[in-house]
């Protein structure tokens, strides 16, 4: 099995290895180590220095040394069953140690020269050991003693001893490592060979040589994985059919100029970069990620409207119901301050006609927007608002309809557009792969536009990892003038809510609104936290004269709707609620949330909770109830009340968290990243990703790097949402 490389190798069974049976194998399969490959993956965790050989006349005591000398009156005998009782006397010439070992069997003669390992006592006078490591002396075999000893993890009750051998075995039989990287690169990048660095992370000369064979591990993780994304984005390219939009149009410019503030550079910048995508014949696959109340709204709204401008159709896929119309509103009101909304449009006017023509038979302007949810159906240009969904359906499969808002009810059967030009997918990771599939599904002669957004701020480097095969605009700028949410810690005291709840009085005194957030439904018998029905029956005797609502997941979508419809009006002071109400709630009078428990919540999902307040004009307050009880609970509070940075927040949440527990579902290359960090590797990591892209920019079938091809498919097929493998990837 001489010189292979790592995707050959991935195709060996561990217990190929000298020494791994059949049960050690099944320990070691459980715990992810099933090839060879695997096997060489399992790097060690420090490393013992005992490379430096003391004079037992200077030794010290009590510490960690080496010395070396020869085997004398070795004797054994037996001290229980089982076990034996080895000593020896070991003298290097001079000076002589005692040593004793208690252990089933020892093969060690009388005149042996060897090295040991350990600390050294003095007892009586007399230097000793006890079970000290041994080797023998002057042999190649040697790894325990007179060397830098490499500290592997124990995995499937295997020893770091018995993982040190078998991997010496699989390493000796498997060199050379096969290099599968240019020489060019690797001088550009200035890495270690491949086959150097296998044998110096495992078994090296020096301390010295373990970080450059470490980075070279964390380079190959990363390249993989960006490798994989950039022939994602290949394939997408070659295959698709993108259409060529009209930047010439006056309606973006119309929207801009009546928007109430001006823009950011964030949000100028990122409008750019959508056009200049919406222009060229590939079509666009772009995330836009930012802050709440970072302005994603007006962006997509941009990209929406250079869309309509040329003629094509847009829409907009949410969530939830609750999602679904907010963005409906927001979209139909800025399109009114704008002037592009159809004349006709009068939310208060009589019942009108379900046509979308004027008495005379000539279409009205504007752009014609639609909501359309399991539930509900709404337009803009009818007098009532309202429409029968069949109707809207229609309108939407003959054209006539600019502009779609909905839910999942967008790619249902029976739901055809007429020449939808772009999409918008809002909060992405509530969606999985295939929805969006579906979404650009709906045309068969090109690919619609896609623009996925989320509200979830995403530190760049995972962003890179997990949506790699995008293009990424952010928002990280804030609207003049926005102030930010003043966040308190409380602990669950009677002082400390009568002070929660005299704010809450104080704030709807002066005609705002609160939530107050629990994270059940109903009480729970395990979990000694707050259910949202409990606090609501509590909080109708605390404020009697206030005027309270509850809204939860298990609500019917009307009865949700119709909660939040009051809410929004104000006719509710204080709503309870759980995380039904973490996304896209835009209530700008709502100033105060109390959100009970905090410490069960995730750090992104209470920077997601306290953007639903501070949304306008009037400064807000976030007061979290906790009494953590684990260091990461005490963390997260701690980083809510430190920063209003959603980005920051993102990096502190991945530094918790750890990075494959971020992956989530998607696991792309998660399994793979055994050594590194991408907070902490983020300079590799963006010098892996340009190489990997400029290496399939310039081989997009990877036909003259067939190891690194092979490679990809062998670590990463079935990581990375390819199906039963990466083979697909390679295909005509």
């Amino acid at each position: 099995m001489a010189g292979r490389s790592l995707a050959f190798l991935t195709s060996v069974p561990v217990d190929r290895v000298k020494g791994i049976g059949p049960q050690t194998r099944k320990k070691l399969n459980k715990v992810g180590i099933e090839s060879v490959t695997d096997l060489l993956l399992h790097v060690p965790r420090r490393y013992l220095d005992r490379s430096q050989l003391f004079d037992l006349s200077a030794v010290p005591l009590d510490e960690e040394v080496t010395v070396g000398g020869t085997a004398m009156q070795v004797a054994q005998r037996r001290i229980s069953k089982g076990r034996l009782m080895t000593t020896a006397v070991i003298s290097d010439g001079t000076n002589v140690i005692k040593c004793t070992w208690f252990r089933k069997y020892m093969k060690l003669r009388e005149g042996a020269e060897i090295v040991l390992s350990g600390k050294v006592e003095r007892f009586r006078g007399a230097l000793q050991m006890t079970n000290p490591d041994w080797d023998y002396w002057h042999t190649d075999d040697a790894l325990l003693t007179g060397r830098v000893v490499p500290i592997h993890p124990q995995a499937g009750g295997y020893s770091p001893s018995e993982m040190r051998k078998s991997i010496k075995n699989a390493l000796d039989r498997s060199r050379p490592i096969t290099e599968i990287l240019p020489q060019a690169m690797l001088a550009r990048v200035g890495l270690m060979g491949r086959d150097e660095t296998f044998s110096a992370i495992h078994f090296p000369e020096s301390q010295d040589d373990t970080w450059p064979a470490r980075r070279r591990l964390i380079f190959d993780e990363l390249f993989r994985l960006e490798v994989m994304l950039a022939l994602q984005k290949q394939r997408q390219l070659a295959a698709a059919r993108g259409v060529v939009h009209d930047l010439s149009g006056e309606m973006v410019g119309d929207f801009v100029d009546a928007l109430p503030y001006e823009l950011t550079g964030a949000q100028a910048r990122s409008i750019d970069e959508i056009q200049a995508d919406m222009a060229s014949p590939h079509p666009m696959q772009r995330l836009l990620q930012g802050e709440v109340g970072s302005g994603k709204t007006a962006v997509a709204l941009a990209g929406l409207l250079t869309g309509v401008q040329s003629g094509f159709q847009g829409a907009v896929m949410a969530p939830t119901e609750v999602l679904a119309e907010q963005h409906y509103l927001g979209t139909r009101d800025l399109l009114q301050d704008a002037g592009l909304a159809p004349p006709e449009a009068d939310p208060d006017g009589a019942a009108g006609t379900s046509s979308l023509f004027a008495d005379d038979g000539e279409r009205t302007d504007g752009v014609k927007l639609a909501l359309l949810t399991s539930n509900n159906a709404e337009v803009n240009f009818l007098p009532t608002g309202t429409a029968r969904r069949s109707d809207v359906i229609d309108w939407i499969s003959s054209g006539e309809i600019d502009l779609v808002v909905g839910t999942h009810a967008l790619i249902q059967e029976g739901v055809e557009f007429a020449r939808l030009g772009i999409a918008v997918v809002d909060e992405q990771h509530r969606f999985g792969v295939y929805q969006r599939v579906q979404l650009r599904e709906k045309v068969d002669e090109y690919d619609p536009d896609l623009l996925i957004m989320t509200a979830t701020p995403i530190p760049r480097t995972l962003a890179m990892t997990l949506y790699g095969d995008l293009d990424v605009s952010v928002l990280d700028e804030m609207p003049r003038g926005r102030i930010p949410v003043k966040t308190v810690h409380k602990t669950r005291d009677e002082r400390a809510m009568e002070w929660a709840y005299d704010l809450v009085r104080s704030e709807v005194g002066m005609g705002r609104q609160a939530f107050v957030v629990c994270p059940l439904v109903e009480e729970s018998d395990k979990l000694e936290v707050k259910s949202a029905t409990e606090e609501y029956d509590r909080l109708r005797s605390v404020f009697p004269d206030l005027r309270l609502g509850l809204i939860h997941g298990q609500l019917r979508p009307a009865d949700k709707d119709g909660v939040m419809h009051r809410f929004r009006e104000g006719e509710i002071d204080v709503l309870v609620a759980t995380t039904v109400i973490e996304v896209g709630i835009d209530i700008p009078n709502a100033t105060l949330m109390i959100i009970e428990d905090a410490d069960r919540f995730g750090l992104s999902q209470l920077h997601q909770l306290r953007g639903r307040v501070g949304r306008g004009a009037h400064a807000s307050t976030c007061v979290l109830i906790a009494e953590p009880t684990t260091p990461q609970g005490e963390e997260r509070i701690a980083a809510m009340v430190a920063t209003t940075d959603g980005f920051r927040l993102a990096e502190e949440d991945l530094r918790i968290r750890g990075q494959g527990t971020v992956f989530g579902e998607r696991q792309a290359g998660a399994k793979d990243l055994r050594l590194a960090d991408i907070l902490r590797d983020a300079k590799l990591l963006f010098v892996a990703r340009d190489e990997a892209f400029n290496l399939v920019r310039e081989d997009p079938d990877l036909t003259e790097h067939p190891l690194i091809r092979d490679e990809v498919i062998a670590l990463l097929g079935e990581d990375a949402e390819l199906g039963e493998n990466a083979e697909w990837l390679f295909r005509s």
